[in-house]
C-alpha cells in the first residue's frame, strides 16, 4: 500500500467510520454530496447563453445531448480542498454508493479534479471493518453504464420539468413544477379523491347471533350468512356507485333483518357442518427500500422521508447494510448469521431446515445486490446496541433485526375451523331457516411469529366482510350438536369509501405500477407534499384543488407523460442502459424528438404544438347540481354556473358547463374555499352553503348601539368575521373623510352560522383596554418622568397578545381577550420576554460533545428556527428534524457539513466604501472606479465559470 491513499465519500459521518477502519495510510474525506450539476440557464456564462445549451443547459440542438456541468458554488471550496489533498496522494479511491447516484458522483468527481494518480473505484454495502477491508482489495473502474444510466435520469428531467413547467406557470399558477415521477405521483392521489368524491355509501344490516354447547356452555358469536338459501349481501357485494354487484345476494333492510334477530332468540339451533383445515404461514422477505418505508410508517409512524433519514444514518455509522435497494436477496454470510440467532434466541424447531432463498420482487431489481439488513458476518441484537442508539435509530434497527431474523424462520402453523349453524326461524316474515356462520383460527407454532409481524394498511372499514379468519379459539363441537341462544342483535352498516393513500401505501402503489426507483421514492413523497399538490390530514394524503388542476391539465395536453405503462417503460429503458443493453443518447432523442418508426411523438413537438389551452377548464372541476370549484391565482374557490348544455336533438346534457351564474348587481356567485375541505367534503349542497355565507349582504345580526351601524357575519377568503354595513353616504365618502367600518375575526370555537349580536359585539369592541399602570421613563436630558401607559388586550396575525407602549406579550388563548385582568396582565409582563433579542434562551437540548471540535453541542430556538450549535459553528435543522427527537449524530452530521461549506460571508465593495465616505469629486471618482472594477470582477468571474465548466462527450 502507498503511504498516501485519497479515499473520497460522501458524507462526513461515513469518512469518520471508514477512516477507523483504515489506519493511519489512508485520508478518507467527504465530498459532501453532489459537486457538480447543470446549472440553471440563468446561471450559465454569458458566452453560453446564446449557444446550444442556452435552454436547458443541455444541448438538444446537434442531438448530442451533451450536458454543461459546473461546480456548485458552494462547493468550490470543497473542490479545491480535495485537489490539495490529491496532490499528495500516490491513489485515489472513489468510495460513493454502489447504486447509479453513487457512480456518477464518483464520475464528476474524477471529471472535475482530474488527477493524474491511479484511481480506483471502491464499493461496499456495509461499513464493517471486513467490509472495508475486501472493498480495498477489490476495487474496479467507474462503470460507466451506470453513469449514462443516472445522466440519461437527470437530463430528462430537465428537459421535462424546462418545457412542461412554464405551461403550469402560465394556465394555472407561478411556481408550480412538473416531473416525471413526480406528475405521476401526484395523479394517483387525485385518482383516489376521484373515487372517493364519485362514491355513493349503501347502507345494509346483518344478524350476530351468540351461541352457547349445551353441554360446555362456552359462548361464541356468529354471522348470518343466508336466508332461506339465499346469500345475505356484505359490504363487498356493494360497487362504489352503491348498487349490488351480485343478483344472487339478498340485501337485507333493518325491518327485515330486526326481524329475523327476534326470532332467532327464541329458534331452535344446531351446527349444521363442521369444516377443519391446517393453517401454514410464510415468513416475510427482508426488507426493500419499499417495504422498509411502508413498516417504518405503519409502525413507527416515520414518513418517507425520515426514514431513509435515520436508515441513512444506521448506515453510515455501520449498523446496517445499505439502504437504497430493491433486491430481497441476503448474501449466504446474513443467511447463517439469521439462523445462527433464531437457533439461539428461539430454539432449534424455529429454523427450518433449508436456508430460505427470496426471489426478486420488482422489476430490474438493480439499486444493490443485497437486501437492507443488519451489518457484519454476526448480527449485534437488540439488546447490545441499546446503549448505542437512542430513538427513532434504535426502533429503526431493531424492526430491521427482526425482519431479517424472521425471514429465515420457519412457518406458523395452526388450523383453521368454520362452523356453520341452521337455525329455524319459523314464522319470521323475512324467512324460515336462517344459517349462521363463523371462523376461528389457532396457531398451534408460532414459528416467525415469535420474532415478527408485519404491519397492515388501512382498508375499507364497516363492510361486515371479515376477512382472514382472526385468531381466536372456537369450542369444539360436532356436526348436530345442540345450541342455546344467548342473545342476537341487527346491526346496520354503510360502506366506506376507498381509503386514501398513506406514505406507505402511495409508496407500494409506485412500485406495484414500476414508477421510480428505491433513491427516489421518498423524495417523490415528499416533492409532492412540499408543492402544494398533497397535504397531510393525520396520516393520510390528500390531493389538493391544485393538484386537481395540474392532473387536468396533464391528462387533457401531455396524457403520455402521466400514463403510468409510459413512466414504467421509461424506468426500464433506464435500467437497460445501466445494464449496457441500451443507448443513452439514442433514447433520449426518441424521448424528446420523437420516433418515426413507431410514430412515437417526442416532446419537443408536445411543447411546440399545444393549440389552445383553455386555462379556466383546467382549473374547473364540476361538482353537481351546477356548482363547480375552481383554482384561481389566489386560491381555489367555490362557483355557480348555468345548467350544462343540453344537445337540442337528443336532450341529452352534453356535459359542456354553462356561463357562470350572476348577482344582482352582474358579478359571477362565488365564495372562497376553507382550506380545510377536502375535495370528497365538497358536494353541491356544501358549495351552496359557502355561496350563501359570502353574499354580499352577509347575515344580519341586529344594529350595533353604539354606531346605529347594521352587523353582518360573512365568510371571507382568511375566514369567518364580523363587520358593520357603511350607508351609502359613508361608503361614499374618500380621502382623509373615508370611513372605515369596524371589522373583527370571528374566535377558532366560534360558528358562522350561530354566532348573535351580542358576541359580535364584544368582537367588534376590540381592543380591549385592560387597564392602566404607571411606568416611569426618562428623558434624553436624564430626567425621570412618571406616566400613564394603557395595557390593551388584542387580537393579531399571530393571534392574541398584549400590548404596553411598544411591548407586546402573548396571550395562550382567544378567550382571555375578555377575560384577563389588569392584574394577571401585570403578572404576566413581569415574567422575562419570551421572544426577541432582549433575552437569551436556554438550550432546548443537550447533545454531548462533538467529536470534531470537542465543544458542547446544543438545540437551540433561534430567530429563524431551531439550530445545532457548538459554540462556533451553527447548523439549521433540516425539514424533518425535529429539537425533541434529533440524535447526537445527525446534530454532528449537520455540524460536519456546515463546517465543510466554510462560512458565509457579505463583504462590501472598497468601491462602496468609498464612496459613502467621499463628496463632491471624490464621490464621482468612487463611482466610476466602483464600475470599472465591477467589470474587471464579472469578466474575470465568467473566465472562472468557464473554466469549471466541462461538456460531456
Amino acid at each position: 500500500m502507498s503511504a498516501r491513499n485519497l479515499v473520497i465519500v460522501e458524507s462526513p459521518a461515513k469518512a469518520k467510520t471508514i477512516a477507523g477502519y483504515l489506519g493511519p495510510d489512508f485520508v478518507v474525506e467527504a465530498s459532501v454530496g453532489h459537486i457538480r450539476d447543470i446549472p440553471q440557464p440563468r446561471d450559465l456564462p454569458a458566452e453560453e447563453k446564446k449557444g446550444p445549451f442556452g435552454r436547458f443547459g443541455v444541448n438538444v440542438e446537434d442531438g448530442s445531448f451533451d450536458a454543461l456541468y459546473v461546480v456548485d458554488p458552494d462547493k468550490k471550496k470543497k473542490v479545491a480542498e480535495l485537489k490539495r489533498l490529491l496532490k499528495d496522494a500516490d491513489t485515489l479511491y472513489l468510495a460513493t454508493d454502489e447504486d447509479r447516484e453513487g457512480e456518477a458522483i464518483a464520475w464528476h468527481l474524477h471529471e472535475a479534479l482530474a488527477p493524474k494518480v491511479p484511481v480506483k473505484r471502491m464499493v461496499f454495502h456495509e461499513i464493517t471493518q471486513e467490509a472495508i477491508q475486501r472493498a480495498i482489495e477489490a476495487t474496479r473502474d467507474i462503470d460507466m453504464d451506470l453513469v449514462d444510466a443516472q445522466e440519461g435520469r437527470r437530463i430528462l428531467d430537465r428537459l421535462y420539468g424546462f418545457d412542461i413547467s412554464p405551461v403550469l406557470w402560465r394556465k394555472i399558477k407561478q411556481g408550480l413544477s412538473a416531473g416525471r415521477v413526480q406528475s405521476v405521483a401526484t395523479r394517483i392521489v387525485v385518482e383516489r379523491e376521484r373515487e372517493r368524491m364519485a362514491f355513493v355509501a349503501a347502507s345494509y344490516w346483518d344478524v350476530t347471533g351468540t351461541f352457547t354447547p349445551k353441554t360446555t356452555r362456552e359462548e361464541f358469536s356468529a354471522r348470518l350468512t343466508a336466508l332461506d338459501g339465499s346469500r345475505i349481501a356484505t359490504g363487498r357485494d356493494f360497487a362504489d356507485d352503491g348498487t349490488l354487484k351480485k343478483a344472487d345476494a339478498r340485501h337485507l333492510d333493518e325491518a327485515e333483518a330486526t326481524q329475523v334477530a327476534d326470532a332467532l332468540r327464541s329458534a331452535r339451533a344446531h351446527v349444521s357442518a363442521v369444516t377443519e383445515k391446517p393453517y401454514t404461514r410464510r415468513p416475510y422477505a427482508p426488507f426493500t427500500t419499499s417495504t422498509l418505508q411502508q413498516e417504518a410508517s405503519r409502525k413507527l409512524r416515520l414518513g418517507s422521508r425520515d426514514a431513509m433519514r435515520v436508515a441513512q444514518r444506521l448506515y453510515e455509522n455501520g449498523y446496517i447494510t445499505y439502504m437504497r435497494t430493491d433486491s430481497t436477496n441476503l448474501s449466504q454470510t446474513a443467511i447463517r448469521a439469521a439462523r445462527g440467532q433464531a437457533r439461539d434466541m428461539y430454539g432449534g424447531d424455529y429454523v427450518p431446515d433449508q436456508p430460505r432463498v427470496y426471489g426478486k420482487k420488482a422489476k430490474g431489481a438493480q439499486e444493490a445486490h443485497e437486501a437492507i439488513r443488519p451489518a457484519g458476518d454476526h448480527f449485534r441484537t437488540p439488546a447490545q446496541v441499546q446503549g448505542e442508539l437512542r430513538g427513532d435509530e434504535f426502533r429503526l434497527y431493531e424492526l430491521i433485526w427482526k425482519r431479517t431474523v424472521a425471514s429465515q424462520m420457519a412457518d406458523a402453523k395452526g388450523s383453521t375451523a368454520t362452523i356453520k349453524i341452521a337455525a329455524d326461524i319459523s314464522g319470521c316474515p323475512a324467512g324460515s331457516d336462517a344459517e349462521l356462520s363463523v371462523s376461528g383460527t389457532v396457531i398451534t407454532f408460532k414459528g416467525f411469529l415469535a420474532a415478527y409481524e408485519e404491519g397492515k394498511d388501512e382498508t375499507r372499514s364497516g363492510d361486515g366482510s371479515g376477512g382472514d379468519a382472526e385468531e381466536r379459539r372456537l369450542p369444539k363441537l360436532g356436526e348436530g350438536a345442540g345450541l342455546d341462544v344467548v342473545r342476537a342483535s341487527a346491526d346496520g352498516h354503510e360502506t366506506s369509501p376507498p381509503p386514501r393513500y398513506t406514505e406507505a401505501s402511495l409508496v407500494k402503489k409506485m412500485e406495484e405500477l414500476g414508477i421510480g426507483r428505491p433513491s427516489t421514492y421518498a423524495s417523490t413523497v415528499a416533492t409532492v407534499q412540499d408543492r402544494g399538490y398533497v397535504r397531510r390530514q393525520g396520516s393520510a394524503l390528500v390531493a389538493t384543488w391544485l393538484a386537481f388542476a395540474a392532473t387536468q391539465l396533464m391528462e387533457r395536453h401531455f396524457p403520455q407523460l402521466v400514463d403510468y405503462d409510459f413512466t414504467a417503460r421509461m424506468e426500464e429503458d433506464l435500467d437497460e442502459i445501466a445494464a449496457g443493453d441500451s443507448d443513452r443518447v439514442r433514447w433520449l432523442n426518441r424521448f424528446y424528438n420523437g420516433d418515426e418508426a413507431t410514430s412515437a411523438v417526442g416532446l419537443r413537438a408536445m411543447v411546440e404544438d399545444l393549440g389552445e389551452i383553455d386555462a379556466k377548464g383546467v382549473s374547473t372541476v364540476p361538482i353537481g347540481d351546477g356548482i363547480v370549484v375552481r383554482v384561481g391565482r389566489y386560491g381555489p374557490y367555490v362557483e355557480e354556473v348555468a345548467p350544462a348544455g343540453v344537445d337540442p336533438a337528443t336532450g341529452e346534457v352534453t356535459g359542456e358547463l354553462g356561463e357562470p351564474a350572476q348577482t344582482e348587481d352582474g358579478k359571477p356567485r362565488r365564495a372562497n374555499m376553507p382550506e380545510d375541505i377536502a375535495p370528497d367534503e365538497m358536494t353541491a349542497a356544501k358549495g351552496r352553503e359557502l355561496l350563501a355565507q359570502s353574499a354580499d349582504d352577509g347575515r344580519e345580526l341586529g344594529t350595533n348601539p353604539e354606531t346605529g351601524r347594521v352587523v353582518v357575519a360573512k365568510a371571507g377568503r382568511y375566514g369567518p368575521y364580523v363587520t358593520e354595513v357603511l350607508t351609502d353616504e359613508e361608503a361614499a365618502k374618500t380621502g382623509k373623510a373615508k370611513v372605515k367600518p369596524k371589522t373583527a375575526s370571528l374566535f377558532a370555537d366560534m360558528d358562522l352560522a350561530t354566532i348573535e349580536l351580542p358576541t359580535a359585539l364584544r368582537l367588534l369592541s376590540l381592543p380591549r383596554v385592560v387597564g392602566t399602570v404607571t411606568e416611569t421613563t426618562t428623558d434624553e436630558d436624564g430626567t425621570e418622568r412618571e406616566a400613564e401607559v394603557e395595557i390593551t388586550a388584542q387580537n393579531g396575525r399571530y393571534g392574541p397578545y398584549l400590548k404596553k407602549g411598544k411591548d407586546s406579550r402573548s396571550l395562550e388563548t382567544e378567550q382571555q381577550l375578555f377575560d384577563i385582568t389588569l392584574e394577571e396582565a401585570q403578572a404576566i409582563y413581569a415574567q422575562p420576554k419570551r421572544r426577541g433579542r432582549a433575552a437569551a434562551k436556554p438550550p432546548l437540548r443537550e447533545l454531548g460533545t462533538d467529536p470534531e471540535s470537542g465543544n458542547e453541542v446544543v438545540v437551540k430556538d433561534g430567530r429563524f428556527g431551531p439550530y445545532v450549535t457548538d459554540g462556533a459553528t451553527n447548523a439549521t435543522l433540516r425539514r424533518g428534524d425535529e429539537p425533541e427527537s434529533i440524535t447526537a449524530e445527525r446534530a454532528y452530521e449537520l455540524l460536519a457539513e456546515k463546517r465543510a461549506k466554510g462560512p458565509t460571508t457579505r463583504k462590501k465593495s472598497a468601491a462602496k466604501k468609498t464612496a459613502k465616505k467621499a463628496s463632491g469629486t471624490a464621490k464621482k471618482t468612487a463611482k466610476t472606479a466602483s464600475g470599472t472594477a465591477k467589470k474587471s470582477t464579472a469578466k474575470k468571474a465568467a473566465s472562472t465559470t468557464k473554466k469549471a465548466a466541462s461538456k460531456r462527450t
